[in-house]
């Protein structure tokens, strides 16, 4: 099948055009190529939207010079029902004398105003390609910056979520990303953590932040501590109750340096920097060790811990603390020895010395009443 192009109109300039996609794709990046296949679809639904055509219509332009050409393309017959779309043999072979019936021709066609309609139509393609890139970069630029903390200006605190400023971008806190005892007001300047990027609407960029993962204490702590930057000192684990209080397990392979002792701070000053972030909340800094009992027995700190008795293959532990220091080894509300087991990653029960004893004596007692029964 052949197709003729026959050209009998003038073509429509656009050098300035493809000035600009030359310095886009020098200075954005964006292919000059896939620019010019974007004008040109979408001038043709230009031209079926302004001319309310339904003929089979192709756009090109020049990459060289930017010229732009409208083409009806028709199908060559011997009668014409459908002008819109055919056109007959002997008008065909006045384009071409080689053209047969069920060739194709294209004939070049100059809408009035066309010039207007395209110059504009590839001005709004090149601005939304431009937008396009834009947001690419800045969900590039930022998506690598996950596990990050950014600083932000708060611009929305409604109660809901909370929208901050970092620059380029917003920051989105949901909810249960925001400390329950933290109160939020416009214009405050905070930090955040990046817990995610994803795409919003019309494709653009949106950053999700927390201040309640325990990314963000841990995060905190490398900022902070020299030693845990440059890698002497290795966080281990962390588990937090947002706003209240959290626990770090440290750890250094060089037995000179003291991991809990770095972290605190003379007279507690660079542990201070990190709870004034967190506007109060307590932390525990303990020294992670890899035999269990003593690790849980840390964990477990203020209190003191007078036994572990541990079931490896459960990942169970039996602690047995003194009467006096029950209370403050389970915590408020179970605060304490839920820190604990997150902490560890080991399921904790914890008993007083004398429940302990009542439960080793009942257990004694079974077991005299079992053997006499056996005995008998």
């Amino acid at each position: 099948m052949k197709k003729v192009v026959k050209k009998n109109a003038p073509a429509i300039d656009s050098t300035e055009l493809i000035t600009a996609m030359e310095d886009l794709e020098k200075e954005n990046g964006i292919p000059k190529d896939y620019l010019l296949e974007s004008i040109e679809t979408a001038l043709v639904t230009a031209y079926k939207r302004n001319f309310d055509s339904a003929e089979n219509v192709k756009v090109t332009m020049d990459k060289e010079t930017g010229e732009i050409h409208v083409y009806a393309e028709k199908d060559v017959v011997d009668i014409v029902e459908n002008p819109q779309l055919q056109i007959n043999l002997e008008d065909a072979r006045k384009i071409n004398k080689k053209l047969e019936v069920g060739d194709k021709a294209e004939v070049e066609i100059v809408p009035k105003n066309f010039g207007r309609i395209a110059a504009q139509t590839a001005k709004q393609v090149i601005v939304q390609k431009i937008r396009e890139v834009s947001r690419n970069v800045l969900f590039n630029e930022f998506n690598e910056r996950k596990g990050e903390i950014v600083s932000g200006i708060v611009q929305k605190a409604d109660g809901g979520v909370v929208v901050l400023d970092l620059g380029k971008l917003e920051g989105i806190m949901p909810v249960k990303e925001q400390v329950p005892t933290e109160k939020y007001r416009v214009n405050d300047k905070i930090r955040a953590y990046i817990l995610d990027v994803e795409r919003g609407i019309k494709g653009a960029p949106q950053v999700i932040v927390s201040r309640t993962s325990a990314d963000f204490v841990k995060k905190l702590f490398e900022l902070e501590i020299p030693e845990i930057y440059e890698g002497v000192i290795e966080i281990k684990s962390v588990s937090r109750d947002p706003g209240s209080r959290s626990k770090i397990a440290v750890y250094s392979p060089n037995e000179n340096i003291d991991p809990v002792g770095s972290c605190v701070g003379q007279k507690g000053i660079r542990i201070q920097n990190i709870i004034n972030e967190l506007h109060g909340e307590k932390i525990d800094v303990i020294e992670w060790n890899e035999d269990p009992s003593i690790f849980i027995s840390a964990a477990l700190l203020p209190a003191q811990v007078m036994a572990v008795d541990i079931k490896e293959d459960e990942k169970f532990a039996q602690v047995i603390v003194p009467d006096d220091q029950l209370s403050l080894a389970i915590g408020k509300s179970g605060q304490n020895a839920r820190l604990a087991a997150k902490l560890t990653n080991w399921k904790i029960d914890i008993k007083s010395e004398s429940q302990f004893r009542e439960i080793m004596m009942q257990a004694q007692n079974e077991q005299e009443a079992e053997n006499e029964e056996n005995q008998e």
